[in-house]
């Protein structure tokens, strides 16, 4: 017999569900059922989640026009009823939010009604929907996010950032840099901002690459649907394998079969090229509120694990003299990754559940 009911709650993209994904295995694991609540976006992501999945209106508050507002906030009071209906039918022990404005219906009704809550920041710095949410929960858990740099100190504790199971079946996959001269494997992805950027700056980087390393070189790289074929055509053009795509399934796979990985600085990514151990060029979205992809990135630049360059300062010349200096020097690539690796913690999802099993203990 289960030990009762987990309602987790995450934004319909890849950074909020698979941490979501991770705590869901690991509770599953410990004899909880599992269930989901998200948005009609997370269907491209959630169909590894383990467990039932139920879709909470939500959106996203933005802006000043307060025809968007009020069409923003009667959304998210009609997600916020449909919650209380959804705990009244599950009855859960706990309900435990990753982030996005989704998460907000279903921890807010769990806070109005005395359920235990928890939400899991996996940033540095603390999002808009778990800002709003933090005065009211019952625990803090922080991927990069620390007591020393949480509002709320009392109530946070530092896990680390869940990884999926395709993850940590990675992470006992060593790492050898190839030599010079031997076929050197780039992956580069970044979310549909990231995969438009270096949809454009990847091809004309690598068109400046020496022939000899070009010859070297395959490639695997996320790219916007609109702009799939073109990428792919300009590295046919420069007689370069590539596999391109829109979205790969097997994420952790590729990671581990890259000799570098280029790629922004989510929460998400930078946690699974830590666990995994993988050098990397990290690139952090220019335009993201309060900086936090260049926050995440810092413990792992400290460490030594991957080079962290600001967009706006990044011009195709300097991407292939960084692509260049790492790809011919083998012995810095393996210490890169063996710095990264040394930063990982493939057993937050145990320490997640450990708190979410705490506080429904309550």
């Amino acid at each position: 017999m289960a030990k009762g009911v987990m309602l987790l709650s995450a934004g319909g993209t890849g950074g909020h569900l698979f941490p979501a994904e991770a705590l869901a295995h690991e509770l599953i694991a410990r004899g909880w059922d599992v269930h989901l609540a998200t948005d009609e976006r997370a269907e491209r992501f959630a169909g590894r989640f383990p467990g039932p999945i139920h879709i909470v209106r939500s959106a996203t508050i933005s802006g000043r026009n307060p025809v968007s507002l009020l069409k923003a906030a009667y959304a998210l009071f009609g997600g916020y009823r449909e919650s209380i209906a959804l705990l009244q039918k599950l009855k859960p022990a706990a309900v435990i939010g990753f982030g996005g404005y989704p998460t907000v219906p279903p921890v807010f009704a769990a806070c109005r009604r005395g359920v235990p809550s928890m939400i899991h920041e996996q940033n540095a710095v603390m999002g808009r929907a778990n800002r709003a949410l933090a005065a009211r929960v019952t625990r803090i858990a922080g991927g990069f996010l620390t007591p020393e740099t949480s509002p709320f100190s009392d109530r946070t504790v530092q896990t680390g950032n869940p990884v999926r199971p395709a993850v940590l079946d990675e992470v006992a996959s060593g790492y050898t840099a190839p030599a010079v001269g031997e076929r050197f494997h780039l992956l580069i992805f970044g979310g549909s901002q990231g995969a438009q950027y270096f949809g454009e700056a990847m091809p004309a980087a690598i068109a400046q690459l020496p022939g000899q390393l070009r010859g070297r070189l395959s490639v695997t790289q996320q790219a916007r649907s609109d702009g799939e074929d073109r990428v792919r055509t300009a590295y046919q053009e420069l007689d370069v394998p590539a596999e391109v795509s829109p979205f790969f399934s097997d994420m952790a796979e590729r990671i581990a079969r890259s000799h570098l990985v280029i790629s922004r600085a989510g929460a998400s990514t930078v946690s699974e090229l830590a666990a995994i151990g993988r050098p990397s060029i990290l690139v952090p979205y220019p335009h993201a509120l309060d900086h936090d992809q260049s926050a995440n990135a810092a413990a792992l630049q400290t460490a030594g694990g991957c080079l962290v360059r600001e967009q706006d300062s990044l011009t195709t010349e300097r991407l292939a003299a960084l692509i260049a200096e790492l790809a011919n020097d083998p012995a810095r690539l393996q210490r890169m990754a063996e710095a990264a690796r040394a930063t990982g913690r493939p057993n937050a999802a145990a320490l997640l559940a450990d708190e979410a099993e705490a506080i429904a203990s309550r």
